[in-house]
């Protein structure tokens, strides 16, 4: 039996005993694992070392109780730990998986049984503190899970606690005015993102496995590429939002932000609404027979002026090493791509505002809101109903465009760098690009904010780091329902720009 809660029990001298366990079909694990290292493993490593016993949830979970106890009070990720319920949990998944073979107890609930994850803090979690990164909210205890929490428990997954965000999802900053901005693991001076910052904080730095973030405008891709870690924003309503604080009912989304292709399949899997005789993305992740055939679109809209010099290069060196991978790709065109960041502004802004009225919290408590959600609530209030329509029928031509651009395999997905700029200093409001100095919220949200117009699902990947070591992603999108496709070109990504370097901070 596993020897619970003594994390230093799988190792000896520094070394982990299972340093040659057998993986990915017969293929021998790299060694040596320390605890150090032992966070950044993959799930699906670690699912192997619980089955094979050389691992336990409950060591596992120790240790990253662990770690955040040492490293949150830096980046501020985490808003609430659930120590006490997560280690509940781990025992629970021991329990199933270590009983016995043959005994009515013993149960595995797949890849994501035992396994240590986070939840923004907009997720619904009953018992556990919900804030939606407000004041407003400071003390909310949900007394019901949010559809998405129910999968993961039903999965056997554990939940660590839940991450900052910026307040309400209402910005790609987490500058949170009520309880302090989450921190980028790569640069504790720089901004990780939004709104799903503290989640993508938290597995870049090795504070849980991976974690479920929102997406309206970007909020999972964002700080996924800011922070070097993958993320994928899935076609609209895959993934239920029921349970979710709701920013715009029409653009909001849910996925997962992991460290690996692969480990974002796994849990999408385990979240998603699979179409009728579609395979598990866990699988089709790992297939690679078509790896040379992939054809992408390089979008002549793209505003490649409005990016700054050292990402266009680190991208374009994503490129060329794609195409070394047999990789083909021509130019797209998506004519209505310049409007979709105003569409989908003008469909936002009243939607939230709708949302915080019904709720009685704005104008009521308008004093309790920081005061850039304030500032765009109010914004929200002054659409007027035919430029709210407007925003509606682009959205509807855009998709028809997108849909052409991408029907009859021509093309398996568009390529557009994740974000213009590598992460922000924390309250740099502006950057200066092409001697003019833009809005960092709205370069943030120029190259994302098109696949919540649309509903079609897109990935940020890592694809290198600038000369000052701050990652850059790369962003594919894709037809509504083909996230396994994105997934196994993300995949052809990772094997053409590994990334093996961590945050300095950990």
């Amino acid at each position: 039996m596993y020897r619970a809660g003594n994390v230093s029990a799988v190792f000896s001298g520094g070394r982990c005993p299972f340093a040659t366990l057998l993986w990915n079909d017969g293929e021998a694990m790299p060694a040596p694992f320390t605890p150090e290292s032992l966070p950044f493993l993959s799930i699906e490593e670690i699912a192997r070392l619980f089955r094979s016993r050389r691992l336990s949830p409950v060591e596992l979970t120790t240790l990253l109780l662990e770690r955040i106890e040492r490293i949150n009070p830096r980046l501020n990720a985490y808003l609430t730990v659930a120590a006490d319920r997560a280690l509940a949990e781990a025992r629970r998944a021991e329990a199933e998986l270590c009983s016995p073979r043959g005994r009515k107890s013993r149960r595995d609930r797949g890849l994501l049984h035992g396994i240590p994850l986070s939840l923004k803090d907009n997720i619904y979690s009953e018992g556990i503190r919900t804030t939606g990164g407000s004041r407003i909210l400071r003390d909310f205890v949900p007394l019901h899970d949010a559809h998405v929490v129910q999968l993961l428990k039903i999965a056997g997954a554990v939940i660590l606690g839940k991450t900052n965000m910026h307040e309400f999802a209402y910005g790609v900053t987490t500058n949170n005015p009520h309880y302090g901005p989450a921190r980028n693991p790569w640069d504790t001076a720089r901004i990780p993102g939004g709104s799903s910052g503290g989640s993508a904080a938290a597995v870049a730095a090795g504070l849980c496995c991976a974690s479920i973030g929102t997406d309206t405008g970007g909020s999972i891709r964002i700080p996924a590429a800011l922070c070097g870690v993958t993320g994928i924003k899935p076609t609209y309503s895959r993934v239920s939002v029921e349970g979710i604080i709701p920013l715009s009912l029409t653009l909001d989304c849910a996925g997962p932000i992991a460290r690996t292709a692969g480990d974002a399949a796994i849990v999408l899997d385990a979240i998603c609404a699979h179409l009728p005789g579609e395979s598990r993305f866990a699988a089709a992740a790992k297939r690679s027979s078509r790896a040379g055939k992939f054809r992408l679109g390089l979008l002549r809209e793209f505003p490649a002026e409005r990016v700054a010099p050292e990402i266009l290069s680190v991208f374009e060196n994503a490129l060329a090493s794609l195409r070394k991978q047999g990789v083909t790709m021509k130019n797209i065109s998506v004519p209505l791509w310049a409007d979709s960041e105003d569409a989908g502004n003008e469909i936002a802004w009243p939607e939230a505002t709708h949302y915080h009225q019904q709720s009685g919290w704005y104008p009521a408590h308008a004093d309790e809101y920081g005061e850039d959600v304030r500032t765009r609530l109010e914004m929200g209030t002054r659409v007027p109903a035919t430029v709210y329509l407007k925003a509606l029928e682009t959205r509807e031509k855009f998709i028809q465009q997108l849909h052409l651009a991408l029907e009859d395999g021509k093309f398996d997905a568009i390529v557009v760098p994740t974000t213009p700029i590598a992460a922000p200093l924390v309250g740099e409001e502006t950057t200066r690009l092409a001697e003019k100095d833009l809005p960092t919220r709205a370069l943030l949200l120029g190259p994302n904010r098109p696949a919540n117009l649309a509903g079609v699902p897109a990935i940020s990947v890592p694809c290198g780091f600038t000369s000052s070591g701050l990652p850059a992603g790369l962003q594919l999108i894709g037809a509504a329902g083909d996230e396994a496709l994105l997934l196994r070109i993300a995949a052809v990504v990772e094997r053409a720009q590994p990334v093996t370097r961590r945050p300095p901070l950990v």
